[in-house]
């Protein structure tokens, strides 16, 4: 990374230096535009700096702290610009984003409020661990919209009282598969490590279960790595960098730990599987951040890649006894494009026989961003393309591999989309558990 980006640097939280970094890559994203379509952030920047007749140094701290405010962290810029490293002007948006993010957090600029729905978001294990503990009392409390609870709730910690809440499991998914009954598989043709998310663990661990059963029933051995964590993407896009370490550390300790015995770690959402192979390298700074990064995939990348190398060996089994839907709209996420891996998703649904539509809008989540009560009327108007083209659509199944971006959508479409691989494991005939 360079000096600006390097969160280790002694001038990281330098506002005046950020300040001046700001004028630098908002001078250069002026002259390019490539990215005014991707989300809010870069039309108003554009417009502040049209209004000054294109003088970038007269753009007030208020009309820059607004652009930062506004970037969700989709990611997309990575895909777009012709300026990301290694190229010379080393322009990194999203990651100039969390600095400045980091330099208002360690001013505490936000007062009071901004502390307190950082740290409801950011701790989601302790939140995940409560909650699974007390989940139908929990979900029938944050479960009803606009409520008396809700409403105490976006007062007191940030959250908007219309925003749909994911409900938590009354069993995590750790507990399930250690008890669970473990098919004895005979030469496994692959070994995995399964990191879970705190949304498999403490939402969905429906998710985790299918993935599980359709791994094994392809005859690959699975294994859950100890003491693993919440991947850290809140404390990061909140711009606590310490907590995010802390995170970071402790998760590669323990995903080293497998990567080393000749297991792929594999990861069910992409928000989280985007941090592994991309952040924790550059936060982490050590040779076994760079091994884990380097052996971690997508769930669905990884199968549709193992079955290629296979070619007529067929890695994956095409038994499909169960039900396969005729018509699938797909929603690729923001992380799942800006890991560059492909359609996955979409190829592992196409196995089965499928037709599938492909829709690459956002859902106006990124993260924590679109829980925000200061950010929900904008995210709802970011979700409006997507929106229109599931409610359009006459394919009689929803999927997405974002929990998060799912949840949205069943919020605004009232059609909860199912992960890829739950799907996959209803086709091979495995119930639900």
């Amino acid at each position: 990374m360079t000096t600006t980006y390097n969160p280790f640097d002694p001038h990281y939280l330098d506002e005046r230096d950020l300040r001046q970094e700001l004028e630098r890559v908002f001078d250069i994203c002026h002259g390019c535009r490539l990215c005014f379509n991707l989300c809010p952030s870069f039309p108003t920047l554009f417009n502040a700096i049209d209004s000054h007749n294109g003088a970038v140094e007269k753009l007030s701290h208020t009309e820059q702290n607004q652009v930062i405010e506004e970037c969700y962290q989709c990611k997309l810029c990575y895909i777009k610009c012709p300026y990301i490293p290694p190229h010379e002007w080393g322009l990194d948006f999203p990651r100039m984003m969390v600095r400045a993010t980091a330099v208002f957090s360690a001013k505490k600029e936000g007062g009071f409020a901004k502390v307190m729905t950082d740290q409801f978001l950011g701790r989601t294990d302790l939140l995940g661990k409560v909650s699974s503990a007390s989940a139908p009392l929990v979900n029938k409390i944050s479960g009803k919209q606009g409520s008396f609870t809700r409403k105490m709730m976006e007062k007191t910690v940030g959250i908007h009282s219309e925003r749909i809440l994911p409900s938590y499991a009354k069993q995590r998914f750790s507990v399930w598969f250690k008890k669970r009954s473990a098919l004895a598989l005979e030469s496994p043709i692959s070994q995995i490590a399964l990191f879970p998310t705190c949304f498999v663990e403490y939402m969905e661990p429906k998710i985790g279960k299918d993935a599980v059963a359709v791994l094994e029933h392809n005859n690959i051995a699975c294994s859950l790595p100890d003491n693993t964590k919440c991947c850290g993407a809140p404390w990061l896009h909140n711009g606590n960098i310490n907590e995010f370490v802390k995170k970071a550390q402790n998760n590669v300790k323990q995903l080293a730990s497998e990567v080393r015995t000749g297991k792929k770690i594999l990861v069910a959402q992409p928000t989280c599987s985007y941090v592994i192979r991309k952040d924790y390298p550059l936060y982490v700074q050590t040779k076994d951040a760079e091994l884990v990064a380097s052996n971690t995939f997508d769930l669905a990348e990884f199968l549709i890649e193992e079955n290629k190398k296979a070619e007529d060996k067929n890695f994956l089994k095409t038994d499909f006894k169960g039900v396969v839907p005729q018509n699938i709209i797909y929603h690729l996420s923001c992380h799942s494009r800006a890991q560059n891996i492909g359609y996955r998703g979409r190829d592992l649904l196409k196995i089965t026989g499928a037709k599938v539509t492909l829709v690459e809008r956002c859902a106006g989540i990124d993260g924590t961003w679109g829980y925000r009560k200061e950010n929900y009327n904008l995210a709802k108007k970011v979700i409006k393309p997507l929106k229109s083209a599931i409610n359009t659509s006459d394919a009689e199944t929803c999927c997405g591999d974002c929990h998060l971006a799912n949840t949205a959508i069943y919020e605004e479409t009232n059609r909860l989309p199912e992960h890829p691989i739950s799907v996959l494991a209803r086709a091979y005939g495995i119930e639900a558990t």
